[in-house]
């Protein structure tokens, strides 16, 4: 399963990568490449939620074509996640500093150093295009009571924008491998080994009501599995998450 790494290109600026990326697969175009700005202007998260453009922080977006149905490729959220916390080890030296946070968010100490955003459409020629979007707080850290944010860099773990997506783009690459000679089931394990509030009480805030209960696994398809007081289950799939420690999950990347 090994191979070359996707093609790396890097702007100046650009309104959105994410953006960036989303036209060139309706214009024909299917990676694998990683588009990356050193300026970023209009980013934008989960639910149109605004991301940051600080300087020298990273903003990039892979682009890939999949022969997979949606719901599949829906998984390769946990793979962007894995690869993040990859690049924040890296930088720290310190694997127990770095969380996940479902469903798209890393934590460096409790704190949100990044966040991602997949989107996907029919490709023109075939299967289904995806954008990878993903942003590291390398440098900077907006200012937001409501999620507390941190930079590698106040951690002690400065690293560079090219070194970063260098990393970045290996490890999502790793992990994508894997997913498909494996499925998602090594993923769903890596990942519920670094989860933030596996255990802990929570809410979870969805479109029509909001649930209470522990958060106590994974679904198969990657869902929250949250135990209610009353002994019943709930999946959830879409939704903010709001653990003990006042931080929701739920906030995506820049696109």
């Amino acid at each position: 399963m090994a191979g070359s790494l996707p093609e790396i290109e890097w702007l100046d600026e650009t309104r959105s990568t994410n953006a960036d990326a989303r036209e060139r697969a309706l214009a024909g175009a299917r990676g694998p490449l990683w588009i990356a700005a050193r300026r970023q202007l209009a980013g934008r998260g989960r639910r149109g939620r605004p991301w940051s453009g600080l300087e020298g922080n990273l903003f990039t977006t892979g682009l890939y074509v999949l022969q997979a149905d949606p719901a599949r490729v829906a998984e390769l959220s946990f793979a962007a996640a894995l690869a993040v916390a990859d690049v924040c080890d890296i930088a720290l030296k310190d694997p127990a500093a770095t969380r996940v946070k479902w469903p798209n968010d890393v934590l460096v100490n409790r704190r949100k150093v990044a966040g991602i955003l997949l989107e996907s459409g029919q490709a023109p020629g075939g299967g289904i295009w995806l954008a990878v979007g993903i942003g590291i707080n390398l440098a900077a850290a907006p200012e937001d009571s409501e999620r507390p944010a941190t930079a590698l860099a106040a951690e002690g773990g400065a690293i560079g924008r090219e070194a970063a997506l260098e990393a970045l783009v290996a490890g999502f690459e790793r992990w994508r491998l894997r997913w498909l000679q494996d499925g998602f089931g090594p993923l769903r394990d890596a990942w519920l080994a670094r989860a933030h509030g596996l255990g802990e009480r929570c809410e979870a805030r969805l479109a029509s009501e909001t649930v209470s209960g522990t958060f106590a696994d994974l679904g198969p398809d990657g869902s929250l599995r949250l135990d209610l007081d009353d002994g019943g289950r709930r999946y959830i799939s879409a939704g903010d998450v709001f653990f003990p420690d006042g931080m929701a999950t739920g906030a995506g990347k820049k696109g």
